[in-house]
């Protein structure tokens, strides 16, 4: 019989060169669970270590996931929804949900923030508007009187529609009308040393007009980019540049030393008729190489020293989400644990045991179930035009480190 061509010691070689591809130290995921045939937290622990993820960010508390993940080294951002804004800004309620929440699963659980609300400012609600930053206060005067502060951040998420322009990035302004607000929010991350968080999609850029927007240029596929005029930097992807005209959004108000981390991207592997784009082959791209430059620890072209703080959406599709089709799709496992589409990682079982009820949590427990999160709201997007060209280029230092860890497979064999 004919020995197979790479031996057991082999074959792992290999797999651990593919692995390296997409395991990065630094990659967060966001959790989301509004469906009803999610597997058990404890069946997600591997699926999240697969994919090399550190970080995960909840849109709630759920007491499941946080004891599942105890002693895992993991690092979490935990979720007040917009519905407890109102409560949250009463010290007493708020200490009493901190000790609940957060406190009660410390140390083992590695709880890092709470986020309060999400793309508060966007809904342009005046009520929760003025409930959003004495909520976020009173949140942070319950970790002071806890003894917490110095473990725990409390920061809030925003759409990139905060935004009155993008582009070019040197040119990012915040909305007129939310200035002031964004600028009390802002002084109390400095105060605080909290983030700033972004939720970016660059999928709507070109869903919104792909005769116009480059895919390469969005997928971060090789292309010619664009040059800022203002400030000569060049941009190879669009999702940068959404990130530098946030820097200088903040820089416009102020603020040059923001430590901004963007919460939601992600790309849709299915879509609707009028969804253009939304393909697993896209969505493969977007995330695998969005991942790869996470890996490669650098920053944008505006602060290249500034390691990215990027939580990719989402871990699985959800099949409650509301709205089309694409809502239910940005997962990178199906709800049974098995890839979307290739990751580049070994495959992991996790048995469906339809442990979500619908909520963005699991809605058992002390923890409130939160409101139904707008994921994918985001509409203020990068609008850019690039006459970029195609290319099938392959990274050739992967090839070549790939015909070294086969030939030295096959060495092993001799």
């Amino acid at each position: 019989m004919m020995e197979p061509l790479l031996t057991p010691i082999a074959a792992l070689l290999v797999a651990c060169l593919f692995s390296s591809i997409i395991m990065v130290s630094s990659l967060g995921i966001n959790y989301g669970q509004i469906a009803n045939n999610l597997p058990l937290p404890e069946n997600v622990v591997p699926l999240v270590k697969s994919i090399g993820a550190t970080r995960i960010k909840l849109y709630d508390a759920d007491p499941h996931v946080l004891k599942a993940f105890a002693n895992t080294g993991v690092e979490f951002i935990v979720s007040l929804g917009n519905e407890y804004l109102a409560n949250m800004k009463d010290p007493s309620k708020a200490q009493s949900w901190v000790k609940t929440n957060v406190q009660a699963y410390l140390p083992a659980t590695k709880i890092t923030c709470i986020a309060v609300g999400n793309e508060v400012l966007t809904f342009n609600d005046t009520t929760l508007t003025d409930n959003l930053l004495p909520a976020m206060q009173s949140v942070h005067t319950a970790l002071v009187n806890l003894k917490l502060d110095k473990l725990v951040t409390v920061t809030t998420a925003h759409s990139l529609a905060i935004l009155q322009t993008s582009y070019p990035p040197s040119a990012g302004v915040f909305r007129r009308d939310l200035v002031t607000c964004v600028a009390q929010i802002v002084d109390f991350h400095c105060k605080t040393g909290s983030p700033f968080l972004i939720n970016a999609y660059p999928y709507f850029a070109y869903k919104g007009n792909p005769k116009q927007v480059s895919l390469d240029f969005v997928l971060f596929q090789p292309n010619s980019g664009i040059v800022d005029p203002e400030s000569n930097l060049r941009y190879d992807n669009m999702l940068f540049a959404q990130i530098d005209a946030v820097h200088s959004a903040l820089a416009s108000i102020g603020y040059k030393n923001v430590c901004v981390q963007i919460s939601e991207t992600g790309w849709p592997s299915k879509g609707d008729a009028d969804e253009a784009g939304a393909t697993p082959e896209n969505a493969r791209k977007y995330n695998c190489n969005l991942m790869k430059l996470i890996g490669q620890k650098k920053g944008t072209p505006m602060k290249p020293n500034s390691d990215l703080n990027i939580y990719v959406f989402a871990l699985f599709n959800e099949n409650l989400k509301p709205g089309p089709s694409s809502e239910r799709n940005y997962g990178l496992f199906k709800p049974d644990g098995s890839q979307a589409y290739p990751l580049g990682v070994p495959a992991i079982s996790a048995v469906s045991n339809n442990s979500s009820s619908g909520g963005s949590g699991s809605g058992t427990g002390t923890t409130p179930s939160a409101s139904l999160p707008p994921a994918s709201s985001s509409s203020g997007y990068l609008a850019i035009t690039s006459d970029s060209g195609r290319s099938l280029c392959r990274c050739k230092s992967l090839l070549l480190c790939l015909v070294a860890f086969i030939s030295l497979a096959l060495h092993l064999q001799c």
